[in-house]
Parts: C-alpha cells; structure tokens; sequence
C-alpha cells in the first residue's frame, strides 16, 4: 500500500509541475520512476515512451499508466492515472474560471511566454536522454535522419512514419534478435 501512495503521489507531482505536454514530462517522468525510485529500468522506461506514443491518447496519460500497471496492477494503473490527470484538471478548472479576468494582464502574459520558451527545452532534454539508450548503429542513425528528412522536409505524417518504423523493424531487425 505504501508503494501505491508514493507512486500515486509521484505522478501527482509529475501532473503538477510539468507544463507543455507529454513531451516536456518525459525527463521529470524518468527522474522519477528510474532514477529516484528505481521502479524501472532506463530500458523498461524507453520502452514504455515507445508504446505511449504509438496508442491514442496523451503521453503522460499512456505512460502512467504503463508504469502503475507494472508496480501495481489495476489499481496501480488507475493511481498513477489519477495522480497525473488530476492536477491537470484542477487547474484547467481554476484557469477558466479566471480566465476572462486575467486574459489581458501583462504579468500573466510574460509568466506564459516564460513557460512556453522552456517546454521546446525540456523537449530537447527528453531526445537527448532517450538517445543515451539507442544502440549506435548505422541502422540507428540512418533511422532518425530518414524520420527527420520525412517529417521536416518531405511533411510525411508521423503516424505513418510511426507504421512504416514499426514494418522496418519487424522485417528488417527481426534477424538481430534472434
């Protein structure tokens, strides 16, 4: 029971303190159930990014999941779910409330451009740890340039970069694994 609280109470923090999205969770959400708590390892937690992404649904929401679900079965799921959701919705509920008063101020304005320029930073931070994990083969890296070129100049959709990816490696891998 005590590891449920502490996990719930985990992702509550995670849900409170990070800002802009899925993607700027990952380092906190690493911090947390790798380094911290030891709950996963760096691998496990790679892997759980992997298959967040690949289901409907937000990130934060996805991995959560995932990892109460590995400590502590349904319930762990649905804590470690409503430790992350619940902050999000208490606020979203108090920002509209206030909203149409505090729309114009100044002060809220630069405290949300604050905000906004470190989430593309802390998205940075989630690459480049997630890359310490990558086998640095030629496969690897012809990977991640193939999926920037597609993504950033040829404008391919991700979901069918994600598709493709996934054909890739079931086809072309599989020979490594076994």
């Amino acid at each position: 029971m005590k590891k449920l609280l502490t996990m719930f109470f985990t992702f509550l923090k995670i849900g409170a303190f990070t800002f802009g999205g899925g993607y700027a969770m990952i380092p906190l959400i690493e911090v947390e159930v790798v380094n911290k708590q030891h709950w996963i390892d760096k691998e496990e937690f790679l892997d759980i990014i992997v298959i967040s992404q690949t289901f409907p649904g937000a990130l934060a929401v996805n991995s959560s999941i995932f990892i109460g679900y590995k400590i502590g079965g349904v319930v762990g799921a649905l804590l470690a779910l409503a430790g992350v959701v619940v902050p999000s919705f208490f606020i979203i509920i108090i920002i509209a409330y206030f909203f149409l008063q505090f729309r114009n101020n100044l002060i809220v304005d630069l405290v949300f451009k604050g905000i906004s320029s470190a989430v593309p930073m802390l998205i940075l931070v989630a690459v480049i740890s997630l890359s310490k994990s990558l086998k640095k083969e030629l496969s690897t890296v012809l990977m991640i340039l193939l999926t920037v070129i597609a993504i950033s100049v040829l404008d391919i959709h991700p979901v069918l970069i994600i598709i493709l990816s996934g054909i890739y490696g079931a086809v072309f891998l599989r020979k490594k694994v076994n």
